[in-house]
């Protein structure tokens, strides 16, 4: 059982943790060119015209292009359209 100090520590972190998120919306926070290019390019996935990382690191698997695995998703994609041609 907690005691009273306790239970009003926690209530004092709870609210503390909870303002501390509501002030890091670190989306919200970006610059608007960011925020844009970050829509275009989810829209995009869910649209199903762009591939996600996962497809562009399988297909450079297959097309046998090393340090794959450390590359992000424009990376992967970059280095299979160059080895496409």
């Amino acid at each position: 059982m907690a005691t009273q100090k306790q239970r009003s520590a926690a209530k004092r972190n709870v609210k503390r943790a909870q303002a501390g998120a509501r002030s890091k919306q670190t989306l919200k926070n970006l610059p608007k060119a960011t925020r844009t290019a970050l829509g275009k390019e989810g829209s995009k996935v869910r649209s199903g015209t762009e591939k996600s990382r996962q497809e562009y690191y399988e297909e450079a698997k297959r097309l046998g292009i090393e340090g794959r695995s450390r590359m992000g998703k424009a990376e992967l994609k970059r280095a299979v359209q160059r080895r496409r041609g």
